[in-house]
């Protein structure tokens, strides 16, 4: 009986193998290897059997069940009966030779069958086998492909046969006529060849030690003539290739003396092919078995193949590997390992041919050349020994190869011939000096994108390889240490390898430390072992020329230094202690910066400093000239270095000045003059400064050789002694006059001021002045700069009040016209702003100018720069690179205006002084353009701020344009420009500040009420209008206060006249200010009323922004609390929607708590009286009507919105806090769903396509954020941000959602406004009874949602509350009456500890309510159970006794139901209810026994509530089920915030249920098999995995109560399922079942 149920299980699952779902497939595999498990020898016999009796099933079936049977085997190998092996190794046999065609898939899984067999029982396979094996019958291919599979896994068991089938075998070989048969064969071949030598190499551990290579080698033999002679000439590609993958293993097996006289044939033959396959990995790996082979038996033959093998394996490496196809870069390898066989065996002749190649004009010959180099200088070092000589001489051409292929090659060959001492030969030096020049390529910033088809060695540089490759040989090939040391240094001075010099550094460094460790400090540089090295001067000038900029090349600043303290003794012995504490601290500089952070200046003045204390330690005057003649040689190298040679130039300075040798230092100077590359910037500035460091200790000397200069032929045409000049053209005149020019300048401020300030005019002066008639620009600036320089000279000689200019004034008047011939549509030079800079400095210099000049000077700079197009910053035209640039000229230009204004304005340091300034500035301030304003009052603050600070007043004197100048200033600081008005604070500030030290005042006074300007800049950052009118404000209180009153109204009527400021920003100030005063004279206005309310509303309409608004609504409300009534018609009277200036003007009369609360009520009262909406026919919809909106309510509901949306309104809105609650949220209610009239609505359309409009004039929306402002303003902000947070507006407006709505503002009004509630409450309660169903939907909802909260019980409300919901049992609307239940089940959190008071009245409204009649979509039967199931936590056990079964019975149909809702309150009410079931234990263990599957199945329902709330329900029901391990794990497994592993759960579920209940297995499946038919795919498929896991579990004992017939056809049926998912759940279900058989 068991056998047979096994069986028509299997029978079961292999007739589903006709699945087509391949998952389904895997599936009923794997539930056949598991019944394999229990009962392996019962399933082979079943498989056996089915396989026979089908003899029709298709082969993709067959292939699944013999799979299966593969596994089985292998998995029960060891224990399996000698007779179910026969039984199996016959059908597999059977099934493989089946068809004669060959069907691969079936025919292979039969095959692997048999090979899972042959692992233990290989002669019973081999005994079947053999028998469709035999002589002169051409065998079926499987069978063959068999035999090698077989010959693979069992090399032992295999081996022993291969004689006899290789004797069989041959003669068959001719008889193979089809290529698939050609191949097998050769495929067995290949396999016996290799499973011969892996016995044959593992001899000690074979079953027959006796067995030889040449047992096998004459079969071998014959095979391999077919192979070769016949089959290698097929056309065929895949036949070729099998016939050379097992040529190679079978060359090892050949006879010896057969081997050597085949090779003449058979390396051509192997060789022949690579032209006709493009994959020639399985040719390289063949042909490399076959030459190792024929070098193992000491083949003399391979001699004569030497040329061809090399002809033809040369060019597989030359061909790139491509490494995204792996064979490519194995075929690679392989050849690389024929050439290590053969370079080991012929040095001498693969030399021979590989050395000529290199000079190939084909890079890609190139590159694989130096590729097998390296290969066999590695490989085959002992036989290359000898030839290293001749491999270096032979690398002379490719190291003059431009490829960057072959140069990576080279680097790569290089550091192979560095491992195995190549380069200590003659000749090794080139390599390195190739090294280093390849180190010394530009980096590339981004490598460049390689084309698709590079084959590319490496992705790479070349220059980083080689950087690698050096620095690896100096750091860990220690033969390498005496080659590379000191020679390396002979690349530290050639400039050829500035970019190679940090690697260079480093290398050095660390072999220079190596070798001191050796002890050979003193000795480090022995200039009398090698002549080529550079000279101690050489090194010192490169190494810190190199480091001014410490950052290029790699951060080269740092290792160059190093690199200089390691060498302090052979530089000069006297360093040592100066060098050992300077130098690193100069390198932490270095380390502690950035390129950015860096200050270049601060930089090089550190290096100079250093250099100079270095002369001085030397203290040497032969050295130092010595020094300075190898610096100057060094000059020209830097040609094409700017920076770097700016920088020598000031070390040659520096050094010229440590020089005792006057004769030396004039022969020097004269020699720069001469060599100088004039047209380069950095060279013209770089002599300079080597002039002006080198007058600080040779002044005379200097302006000697200046003067000479001049007056040679230079600057003439003629030849003389500056001959070298002879060829120059006019533009390099200009050139070396601008040069001479610098130097003068230069001269001038390095040199000390005693000596200077007397040759200036004399010497330095009269030079200069012959060249101001230019347009060249660079002579330009250099004049300019050189003026700039000397004036400061004057300036800081200490004694300048003494030194009378007289040729000042002329200088003066040279620069402006300077300035003047500067283009105004851009700033593209520093013209302006040296000029400037050098007027600054000219100015303060006796003698004074004249008015005349002074103007000139003042309206020529101010034009110059206040007139420019605005900063490149702030246009968007993408300038590119250059705006950094050009902003900083912009600031520099502007910065150099304000000094030379002060410069001026310090001469006349009073009221009028001032006033003039402001003449000339005036006109700017008030500018329409932007960048013009900006710059103007930028400037002002700067002189005001000046003037501030210069000032000191002695006798008391009237500021007497303090009101014109507060005119000017005051608006701007609300100027549309941030930066414009944070200086206009500064201007206010200063000028009331001046005004106070006018009034007598201490400079050092503080007024609080001037200081709190300053306060207020912070907030001009940003426009935020309301800081805006506080600023105004501010400032009109304090200048109110500080204006003397005689200017008083000339102030107010230059405000008057600031409302036509071309930036309204400006003209709302104005506004702000005119207020202040309408404030102090309000009543003489009266009359006036109308008209300025109607001009306040135009000049809004006019000025359409925030900060102009608020100062009107000051106006309104100055003029409102005089005039309240006209004031308020006025505006009741405006077109709805209301515009943004109404709004504006509504919300000014909330600025007085009892104006506001008349306003409030009687707008309350406008709401209340008129009807919230009319029906209307709707003719569209036939007998359909719709709500329109009344609109006296409207407009009432309107204004009560801006009026308390003004913060101001908050006491008013607090004393009316409940009449305005109450009467909006019932607003609210009656608008849901009203529409406006079609007038409003065509006319809101018009306003909101004109502009955005204030806020929408929909109904609802208006009285929702109309309730929204009442609350916050009434201080319950609290209560909106939580609604808001909940979403409950919006749901609010919703006329489907409106009482979710009303419950989250009612829980919010709980938690945040609970005093409030008693009078709401009391407002609220007459409207239960009102006529429309919205109001008493609304008023249910709030106090429903009351009960959820304690805050009712505190209050004293709940039993009025409760009542009253109790009252809407019976009322007509259903929405109601859900509401109602609702709240009366929020008692439970609300107030628990009242629960059981009212415990018999609340249990029967619940239970009324699950027996609802009109509750179509049982909405308040859901409603009934969600309540109940929080009210029994809080109910006396015998309030509910006499209900418990009852309402289990009731809610137990909705476990299944359709609406998740009511799944999931049911569920939880089920889980609730188990609390209460100890007294009638049994009666209830069986309601959970009745839901247990039912919950256990809807875990995978596919709503997550009801997941959860089957968690809750099986969480409670587990103590009630009398299993401890079932309790536990549904506690621990089934916690909400847990994810859960279904399967794995239901397993452990299966399993204590199985321990605990036996007996009720038939019930738990029975109670399954109703869900096969479920319509939730996730719960069909659960069902018959609930099954598999109880039968998984079940004892042996209870199998028998299981109807297994039924069980079987209902898997069946179910294994059928169109979803793939329930049939493998199914499949494995099925593979079960085996457990109760």
């Amino acid at each position: 009986m068991m056998e047979s149920r096994i069986k028509r299980l299997a029978t079961t699952l292999m007739d589903a193998t006709t699945d087509k779902d391949p998952l389904v497939q895997e599936q009923i595999y794997n539930a056949l290897c598991y019944l394999g498990e229990s009962e392996p020898e019962e399933i082979l016999h079943s498989c056996d059997e089915y396989l026979r009796q089908h003899d029709k099933l298709a082969y993709p079936h067959r292939v699944i069940i013999l799979k299966a049977m593969e596994t089985v085997v292998k998995n029960n190998i060891a224990s399996l009966d000698k007779s179910t092996a026969k039984v199996v190794i016959f059908l597999a046999s059977n099934e493989m030779t089946k068809s004669k065609e060959v069907i691969r898939d079936w025919q292979q899984a039969a095959s692997s069958v048999l090979v899972a067999v042959g692992q233990r029982f290989i002669n019973k396979v081999m005994e079947e086998v053999l028998t469709k094996f035999q002589p002169g019958i051409l065998p079926h291919y499987f069978i063959v492909q068999t035999f090698a599979n077989l010959s693979v896994s069992n090399v032992f068991g295999m081996v022993p046969f291969l004689n006899s089938i290789l004797g069989t075998m041959l003669p068959m070989l001719g008889m193979a006529k089809q290529d698939h048969m050609k191949s097998v064969f050769c495929y067995a071949l290949q396999h016996f060849s290799e499973s011969i030598q892996e016995y044959l190499a593992n001899l000690d551990k074979a079953p027959d030690p006796t067995v030889r290579k040449d047992t096998f080698s004459n079969e071998i033999f014959s095979a391999y003539e077919v192979l070769f002679n016949s089959w290698l000439q097929h056309r065929e590609a895949k036949l070729r290739l099998a016939v050379v993958e097992a040529v190679g293993p079978m060359s090892y097996l050949m006879p010896s003396e057969k081997l050597e006289e085949q090779l003449p044939k058979l390396i051509p033959g192997i060789l022949a092919l690579y032209k006709k396959h493009a994959e020639a990995f399985y040719i390289s790996k063949s042909l490399c078995q076959i030459l190792e082979a024929s070098v193992n038996i000491g083949s003399r033959s391979l001699d004569v193949q030497l040329d061809a093998l090399l002809g033809t394996l040369h060019p597989q490496i030359c061909a790139p590997a491509d490494p995204s196809v792996p064979l490519t870069v194995k075929n690679h390898t392989e050849v690389l390992r024929c050439f290590t066989v053969l370079a080991c065996s012929f040095p001498d002749r693969v030399l021979a041919f590989l050395l000529p190649k290199l000079e190939s004009s084909n890079e890609r010959t190139r590159v694989g050349t130096l590729l097998i180099m390296r290969q066999i200088i590695n490989s085959a070092p002992s036989q290359m020994e000898i030839k290293k000589p001749f491999i270096l001489s032979s690398m002379k051409l490719p190291l003059q190869d431009s490829n960057d292929k072959v140069k990576r090659a080279v680097v790569q060959v290089i550091s192979a011939m560095a491992h195995h001492g190549y380069l200590e030969q003659p000749g090794g030096e080139a390599m390195l000096e190739y090294l280093v020049r390849q180190c010394a390529l530009p980096s590339e910033a981004q490598p460049k994108k390689q084309p698709p088809d590079a084959d590319d060695l490496t992705s790479d540089s070349v220059q980083s390889i080689s950087v690698n490759t050096l620095f690896l040989l100096s750091t860990t090939v220690d033969r390498m240490n005496n080659v590379l040391w000191p020679y390396l240094l002979e690349f530290v001075t050639p400039i050829q390898f500035t970019n190679a010099l940090t690697p260079l550094c480093k290398s050095l460094m660390y072999l220079a430390v190596k070798k001191q460790e050796e002890g050979e400090n003193a000795s480090l540089l022995r200039y009398d072992l090698n002549g080529n090295l550079p000279s101690p001067y050489a090194l010192t000038t490169r190494l810190l020329v190199v480091s001014s900029q410490p950052y290029a090349g790699d951060c080269r600043g740092a290792a160059a230094l190093r690199l200089l303290s390691v060498l302090q003794y052979s530089v000069h012995p006297a360093l040592e202690q100066l060098w050992s504490k300077r130098v690193p601290s100069l390198v932490e500089h270095i380390e502690e910066n950035t390129e950015k952070r860096l200050c270049q200046k601060e930089w090089e003045e550190k290096l100079l400093l250093f250099l100079q204390e270095t002369l001085a330690a030397v203290s040497d005057n032969a050295w130092v000239c010595h020094f300075v003649t190898e610096m100057c040689r060094q000059l020209n190298s830097y040609n094409g270095f700017p920076l770097e040679k700016n920088f020598l130039y000031k070390c040659i300075g520096t050094a010229l000045g440590a020089c005792t040798s006057k004769d030396l230092v004039q022969k020097q100077l004269q020699e720069l003059l001469e060599t100088a590359r004039y047209h380069e910037e950095a060279e013209r500035e770089g002599l300079a400064s080597c002039f002006g460091i080198c007058a600080i200790n040779h002044l005379e000397e200097t302006l000697a050789k200046l003067e000479d200069f001049v007056r040679s032929d230079v600057f003439k045409k003629s030849v003389g002694l500056f001959s070298i000049f002879k060829d120059r053209s006019d533009n390099e005149v200009e050139k070396i006059k601008s040069t001479l020019i610098l130097c003068y300048g230069f001269v001038a401020v390095h040199a000390p001021k005693e000596l200077v300030l007397s040759r200036i005019e004399a010497d330095i002066l009269k030079n200069i002045f012959q060249y101001f008639n230019t347009k060249d620009l660079t002579l330009k600036l250099c004049l300019i700069r050189s003026i700039c320089m000397i004036s400061q000279a004057i300036y800081n000689g200490g004694k300048c009040g003494d030194f009378v200019f007289s040729r000042k004034a002329e200088l003066v008047a040279q620069m402006v016209e300077f300035i003047k011939a500067e283009p105004l549509d851009a700033m593209r030079t520093p013209v302006r702003q040296r000029a400037m800079v050098t007027c600054t400095y000219l100015v303060v210099l006796e003698p004074h100018l004249s008015d005349p000049d002074r103007t000139e000077l003042i309206d020529t700079c101010l034009a110059g720069v206040l007139a420019l197009p605005p900063e490149p910053g702030q246009e968007r035209d993408g300038s590119g690179g250059d705006a950094p640039h050009k902003e900083m000229l912009y600031g520099d230009t502007l910065s150099a205006l304000k000094d030379l204004l002060k410069s001026l304005l310090q001469r006349n340091l009073t009221p009028h002084g001032l006033q003039d300034m402001f003449a000339h500035l005036g006109p700017w301030i008030k500018s329409n353009k932007e960048q013009e304003r900006q710059r103007a009052v930028e400037v002002s603050a700067a002189l005001l701020d000046f003037y501030l600070g210069k000032l000191n007043v002695s006798t008391v004197v009237p500021f007497y344009n303090l009101g014109v100048l507060i005119a000017l200033f005051s608006p701007r600081c609300s100027d549309s420009l941030a930066s414009v008005r944070q200086h206009a604070v500064d201007c206010v500030y200063c000028l009331l500040y001046i005004q106070l030290c006018y009034e007598g005042f201490a400079r050092d006074h503080t007024d609080e009420m001037v200081e709190g300007l300053k306060a207020l800049k912070k907030g001009l950052e940003e426009p935020d209008f309301t800081v805006l009118f506080h600023t105004c404000h501010n400032i009109a209180m304090v200048v109110g206060k500080r204006v003397p009153p005689d200017q008083l109204m000339s102030l107010l009527l230059a405000m008057f006249e600031g409302l036509a400021d071309p930036d309204k920003n400006c003209s709302r100030a104005a506004t702000v200010m005119i207020n202040s005063l309408l404030k102090e004279r309000g009543s003489v206005l009266q009359e006036k009323v109308p008209d300025i309310m109607s001009i306040i509303h135009s000049k809004l309409q006019e000025v359409d922004e925030e900060h102009i608004r608020k100062a009107a609504q000051q106006t309104v409300y100055i003029l409102a609390s005089q005039h309240k009534s006209v004031v308020v018609s006025s505006l009741l009277g405006s077109a709805l929607p209301f515009d943004s200036h109404t709004c504006a003007m509504w919300r000014s009369l909330a600025a007085e708590p009892t104006l506001t609360s008349q306003i409030l009520e009687q707008l309350l009262e406008k709401v209340n009286r008129d009807v919230p909406y009319k029906e209307s026919k709707c003719f569209l919809l036939g007998s359909g009507s719709e709500r329109i909106a009344t609109l006296l309510p409207l407009a009432a509901t309107c204004a009560l919105y801006e009026i308390m949306s003004a913060p101001e309104s908050g006491a008013a809105v607090l004393g009316l806090y409940a009449p305005l609650f109450v009467t909006l949220l019932l607003r609210v209610s009656c608008t849901v769903g009203v529409q406006l009239p079609k007038s409003l609505q065509s006319r809101e359309r018009r306003s909101s396509s004109l502009g955005p409009a204030p806020r929408s004039l929909h109904p609802c929306s208006c009285a929702v954020e109309t309730l929204k402002v009442m609350l916050a303003r009434g201080g319950s902000e609290a209560v909106t941000r939580a609604v808001g947070s909940a979403g409950g507006w919006d749901l609010m407006a919703s006329p489907e959602r409106h009482h979710d709505g009303v419950a989250v503002l009612a829980g919010a009004m709980a938690r945040h406004a609970g005093p409030r509630l008693p009078l709401i409450v009391k407002n609220l309660i007459p409207t239960l009874s009102s006529v429309l169903d919205s109001q008493r939907i609304t008023t249910t909802a709030f106090f429903a949602e009351l009960l959820n909260n304690n805050v009712v019980n505190d209050l004293m409300l709940l039993e009025t509350v409760m009542d009253n919901m109790t009252g809407r049992q019976k009322d007509p609307c259903m929405l109601v009456r859900m509401l109602a239940l609702r709240g009366l089940g929020n008692i439970s959190s609300g107030s628990p500890e009242k629960v059981r008071k009212h415990g018999a009245k609340l249990l029967a409204s619940m239970v009324n309510g699950m027996d609802d009649k009109d509750d179509p979509h049982n909405l308040v039967a859901l409603e009934a159970m969600s309540s109940l199931s929080k009210l029994l936590d809080h109910l006396e056990e015998r309030d509910i006794q006499s209900m418990l079964l009852h309402i289990a019975i009731r809610i137990r149909p909705f476990f299944d139901s359709e609406q998740p809702d009511l799944r999931q309150s049911s569920i939880v009410l089920f889980g609730n209810l188990t609390k209460f079931s100890e007294d009638d234990c049994e009666a209830f263990f069986e309601q959970i026994l009745n839901g247990l599957v039912t919950l256990l199945l809807h875990l995978q329902d596919p709503k997550p509530e009801v997941v959860k709330a089957c968690k809750f329900a099986l969480r409670m029901c587990g103590p009630n089920m009398g299993c401890e391990g079932l309790c536990d794990m549904f506690l621990n497994h089934l916690r909400e915030d847990r994810s859960l592993h279904y399967g794995e759960f239901m397993n452990n579920v299966c399993k204590h249920l199985m321990q605990s209940y036996p007996e009720m297995l038939n019930r738990l499946i029975l109670t399954n098999l109703f869900y096969f038919k479920s319509n939730w795919v996730d719960i069909r498929a659960a069902a018959p995995m609930f099954i598999g896991f109880l039968v998984l579990h079940v004892d042996e004992d209870h199998c028998q109560q299981v109807d297994l017939d039924q069980l079987i056809s209902a898997l069946n049926l179910l294994l059928k399922d169109p979803v793939p998912a329930v049939r493998m759940k199914v499949a494995e279900t099925l593979g079960r079942l085996v457990r109760i058989l």
